[in-house]
């Protein structure tokens, strides 16, 4: 198992070594991001189906105060894995982004250290949908794999219609952006990789902010 997850893993970074595009850090407010190593991101289809109401409710509450998903084992996700976390930060990335998956193994790191704090981590996986919408098995096992090679042992949305308004904003992962108990938006979006010291700094400053 071990072999075939390191396999795995290579090949993903071997791939997105090709199209990964790096750009220099800025920031920038909302969902327009700030800029840091990045990929392209996949975006979805015009066939995709479209951002259904529950995407308008987003735009006039919390970006993520109503929302129905999956995990990547199945399991039944709702606005509610929000509640009790003053602050949730949520990773866009996508399985052939490099600077996406080398972050990852200190994101799990950060999710254990700020778990007392009231902070949880939570990864969106951009590249598991057909251009139908429907889930794609083999890019959802290449996601497993790269999360149990990484040691990214946080919860990872499939994302289903009502994330369509936020996929549509991004356009580089990873991309990274904080919520509150309520699904609202906190501080800046972030657009690229960063190392654990960066992130427990913008971790810092969000709590505060929302703490304010």
């Amino acid at each position: 198992m071990k072999r075939k997850s390191a396999a795995i893993l290579a090949a993903a970074l071997g791939m997105s070594l090709l199209l990964s595009a790096c750009a220099q850090p800025e920031s920038a407010p909302s969902l327009t991001p700030s800029a840091s190593p990045s990929a392209s991101a996949p975006q979805p289809s015009a066939s995709t189906p479209q951002p259904s109401a529950s995407a308008d409710a987003q735009s006039t509450g919390g970006i993520l105060s109503t929302f129905s998903a999956e995990d990547l084992d199945g399991n039944a996700l709702d606005q509610s894995i929000l509640e009790g976390h003053t602050l949730t930060m949520v990773n866009v990335w996508a399985t052939f982004c490099t600077p996406c998956i080398s972050e990852m193994p200190e994101l799990g790191e950060l999710a254990e250290e700020y778990a007392d704090k009231g902070v949880q981590i939570v990864g969106l996986v951009s590249d598991v949908l057909d251009s139908d919408g429907s889930v794609s098995e083999t890019q959802l096992d290449t996601a497993r794999e790269i999360v149990s090679a990484t040691s990214a042992n946080y919860t990872h949305i499939v994302p289903s219609v009502d994330f369509y308004g936020i996929l549509y904003q991004i356009t580089s992962v990873p991309t990274t952006f904080f919520v509150d108990e309520t699904g609202a938006q906190v501080g800046y979006a972030y657009l690229g990789a960063r190392d654990k010291a960066e992130w427990s700094t913008i971790i810092d400053e969000m709590l505060a902010e929302v703490d304010a």
